[in-house]
């Protein structure tokens, strides 16, 4: 695996990343906790375009949404073994309150968490701003599983790239 810090500008660095998650339906949230853990949450990825920032619908009255009030420093990361595809993105979490996006964000998903729909008072954006990801791209879960078995018999195994941009 190679391991390098891209010298991309932030608009190609955005457009890998975007490439890259696009298809993770899911993300691990992480946040700092008050005793200073982390703890991280899955959280459903929303279906827009990531343009350096990642966006989210959490429970305004959950623990989660009350440690990123607190401490902002979070990291998002994606996993697609099929694809040996695993992005970890740190950034800056917001609470907003934006009803055009909410409306742009919403699916009947979101109807088991919240039954009032979009009225439902307890609904809370979430805006991660990406400050920076670390990512690494595999060929994929058969072809990395025969690269590891070469890298045992003493072949130099060829696990993809790592890569490490700026936002």
């Amino acid at each position: 695996m190679t391991d390098s810090t891209h010298p991309a500008t932030r608009q190609e660095a955005v457009k890998t990343l975007a490439g890259l998650i696009k298809e993770v339906h899911f993300a691990m949230l992480t946040v700092q906790t008050g005793a200073g853990h982390l703890h991280a949450h899955p959280m459903t990825t929303q279906q827009v375009e990531f343009d350096g920032d990642i966006w989210f619908i959490g429970s305004r009255d959950s623990e989660q949404v009350r440690d990123m009030a607190a401490r902002p420093q979070v990291n998002v990361s994606y996993s697609n073994p099929d694809k040996g595809v695993y992005v970890s993105v740190y950034g800056t979490a917001k609470l907003v309150e934006d009803r055009a996006k909410l409306d742009e964000l919403w699916s009947d998903f979101y109807q088991t968490y919240f039954p009032q729909g979009k009225e439902d008072p307890n609904i809370q954006l979430i805006q991660i701003h990406a400050g920076g990801a670390e990512y690494w791209e595999g060929n994929g879960k058969i072809r990395s599983l025969l690269e590891f078995a070469k890298g045992l018999v003493g072949g130099k195994p060829d696990m993809g790239e790592n890569e490490t941009v700026r936002l």
